[in-house]
Formats: structure tokens, sequence, C-alpha cells
């Protein structure tokens, strides 16, 4: 009843830009498509920030401590600090909209590049450690970005609208690592550390996705859509929908989205982490870390607009399945991978993205199934927070697998790992039917 009540008090009190919108399909489907021109810009600049952070953060800890054994903490704290930023960035959309939210996070993140930064400057860990903790912010913020594109799209166009968001990503991530080692040199030239200077692009990238965002995402997606399902519950009413199967079938969605991003997220993060250290080790320089962790991150996010069509024809679950073989037969190959064979590592580490992006895009297109508008930024954000903290436990889990083990060791738990994701799919489809 007070769902209802509350319906209809929304219904009555719609301005008239937002009830234009819910009169005319015409406007919704313009709406829809500048919404996903917006976020292919900023997302652009997103994946630069996001990127350039991943590629160096592990090596610049590295050479701030002086020890291999903590080179996995800036993906810890980055992913710590992501963890929380999706809370925030989750609840601030849903009461505020996409365009605070999303802009609020990626303006965050490029204060946190400014910071890291500053602390290579003064050789102030605390300082680095905090930093990277903000840094997060962006890297939240450019994962939730996906959710934006798809807050109007049909249940058939979401996985292709979460892969158009994703794969704009591909532009500025794959540069990102490619431009280290000129921005190593131009940080050299003004006095900043090699290391920091993927960071001073970092920086700018995120500030400018954030300006991007804030400045050209109106009307706000997530608010029309909300306003949307008011008026198509409202024609709904007489149909009561709580606790019924339906209602559970969309809370298992929900548990099986975020279970198949979690463990997906946790074996990229581990084993991506610690390929910079291991290149190290074996007399691989900044140019040749920068090109395979480029190729990597391009795997992540190139393939999604094929992997969205997939996701959207052959079914979630199927794909869920793929990611997890895809996984595994890139820690099984990152394993065996002899120490100076560039080739054979570019094909683990594009295998391991390619894995990542199939039980992302996946596994998010369950959860926006799953959702009402009206709680879905919020249950979204939860969502990421665990995705975040499963790679923040896979990125500071590593370094001590490593320093313990082996990267051998480390490649080969992580692809053993991601066989998890086939039975969570087998118990969803057995109770779904």
């Amino acid at each position: 009843m007070n769902q209802k009540a509350d319906d209809s008090k929304a219904l009555e009190s719609q301005p008239a830009w937002l009830q234009s919108y819910i009169d005319s399909p015409e406007k919704q489907k313009q709406l829809y498509n500048r919404t996903l021109m917006v976020v292919v810009i900023s997302q652009i600049f997103g994946g630069a920030g996001l990127a350039a952070g991943i590629t160096v953060g592990a090596l610049l800890a590295q050479d701030m401590l002086g020890s291999d054994r903590y080179a996995g903490v800036p993906a810890f704290l980055l992913t710590l600090g992501s963890a929380g930023a999706a809370m925030l960035v989750g609840r601030i959309s849903q009461r505020f909209g996409r365009r605070m939210g999303l802009g609020a996070g990626f303006l965050a993140g490029g204060l946190g590049a400014i910071g890291v930064i500053i602390s290579a400057l003064t050789g102030n860990i605390l300082l680095l450690f905090a930093s990277l903790l903000i840094y997060g912010a962006g890297s939240a913020s450019n994962l939730q970005a996906r959710y934006a594109g798809s807050d109007l799209a049909t249940p058939t166009q979401r996985a292709t609208a979460i892969s158009i968001a994703m794969v704009s990503t591909t532009l500025g991530a794959v540069a990102g690592p490619n431009l280290v080692g000129v921005m190593g040199q131009f940080a050299v030239s003004i006095g900043v550390p090699a290391l920091a200077g993927p960071f001073i692009l970092g920086a700018g990238a995120f500030i400018l996705a954030g300006v991007v965002l804030l400045a050209l995402l109106r009307p706000d997606p997530l608010e029309v859509a909300k306003a949307m399902r008011v008026v198509t519950r409202k024609d709904e009413e007489h149909i009561s929908i709580e606790n019924t199967p339906l209602d559970r079938i969309k809370n298992r969605g929900i548990v099986v989205g975020a279970a198949i991003m979690v463990l997906t997220q946790m074996v990229m993060v581990a084993i991506m982490t610690m390929t910079p250290v291991q290149m190290k080790h074996h007399g691989h320089g900044l140019s040749e870390v920068g090109l395979v962790i480029g190729i990597h991150i391009g795997a992540m996010y190139l393939p999604s607009l094929i992997t969205g069509i997939l996701v959207d024809k052959v079914g979630r679950t199927a794909m869920a399945i793929a990611s997890g073989a895809t996984l595994l037969a890139a820690g099984v190959l990152a394993a065996i991978a002899p120490a100076g064979s560039m080739l054979i590592l570019i094909i683990a580490l594009a295998m391991l993205g390619l894995g990542w992006n199939f039980g992302v895009i996946s596994g998010t297109a369950l959860i926006v199934d799953a959702t009402h508008p009206s709680t879905r930024a919020k249950t979204q954000g939860t969502v990421d927070v665990l995705i975040a903290l499963s790679g923040a436990s896979g990125g500071a889990l590593s370094g001590m697998v490593v320093a313990q083990t082996s990267y051998t060791t480390l490649s080969l738990a992580g692809g053993i790992l991601s066989l998890l994701l086939i039975p969570v799919v087998i118990w969803s489809r057995s109770k779904s039917t």
C-alpha cells in the first residue's frame, strides 16, 4: 500500500519536462542514444585514468618500499578505495542521479592521482597509501558508468548497452599503459619521479571524465527510468508481484550476478597485479610492461560489443561458463610461460582480460535484469563494493603468495578458482526450473 501511495504521489508531482519523456517513446529513444554518447566520451577519459594507475602502482610501491612482499598493496588500496567509493557513488546516484554520483566519483579519483604524485615527490609512503584509496573512486566510477547506459535500455538491449559503455573504455585504457614511457620521460623533465608520470595522465583523465558527465549527462537517465517505471507500476497495480516466484527469481539473479563478478574480479586482479613485477624480475622494461598490460586491458574492454550481443542472444549463464573456462586457460598459460617469452605472456594476459569481460558483462546484465529503477543504483553500488573487495583481496594476497611460492603457483591457483563459476551457474539454473 505504501508503494502504491508513493507511486501515486510521484505521478502527480512529475515536472513537465520529465512528463514529456514519459509520454514520448521517441524522446526516450533519443535520450537513450544521447546518454550512451556521453557515457562513451567519459569512459574514454576514465579508461586512461584507470589504466595509468594499474600499470605502475605496484612498481611505485616496490620502489618506495624496497620490497616485493608489499607490491600488491597498491592494488589492495586502490580496490579497497573503490569499494568504499562504489557504495557512496551508488547512494549518491540513487538520490541525486547518475550525473552527480559518477561525476563526483571521477573528480575524487583525479584528486587521488594528484596525491600520488605529491607522495612520490616527497617520499611519503603514508600519503601514497591514502592517495591510492581516494584514487580508487575513479575506478569505482569507471565501473559503475556501465550501468548508466543501460537505465533506459529494453531487456534485449541491456547487455549491448553495457558493452558499448565498456568498449569505449578501451581507447583510453589501451593508450594509458602505452604512454607509460612517454609520461615517465615527461615527469622526469619537470622534476617528478618517472613512475609517478602515469598518474599525471590519470589525474587529468579522471577530472575530464567527471567534467564531461556533470556538464552533459542531462536529463539524468536514472531519473527518467524511475519515472517511467512509476507509470508502468501504476498501469499494473492490480497485479501483486511481492513474494511471488518471480520476485524470488529476481533476488536470485542479484546473488548469481554478484557471485560471477566477484570471482571474475578476484582472479583477474591477482594475476594482473603481479605480472609487471614478474616481468621486471626477468629483465623487461617499462615499455614492455606497458605493452603487456595495454593488451590485457584492451582484451578486458575491446571485445565488449561482441560479448554484449552474445550475452543478449546466447544467454547470461552460457557466457558466465565461458568466462570460467577462459580464465582457467589464462591462468594455466601464465603459469607455464617461459620467463623471457613476451608472446606467451601477452596471450595469457589477453585471455585473462577476455575471461573478465565475459564475466562482468553477463553478471552486470543479470543485476540489471533483477533490479527496479527505484533501488537499482543503490543495489548496483552494493554489488560493486563486493567486486572491489574481492579485487582488493586478490591484489593484497597476490604479492604474499608470490613471495612465499611463485608467480606460477599464483597463476594456477587463480585459474582453478575461476572454475567455481560453473557450479554457481548450475545452481542458478537448477533452482529456477
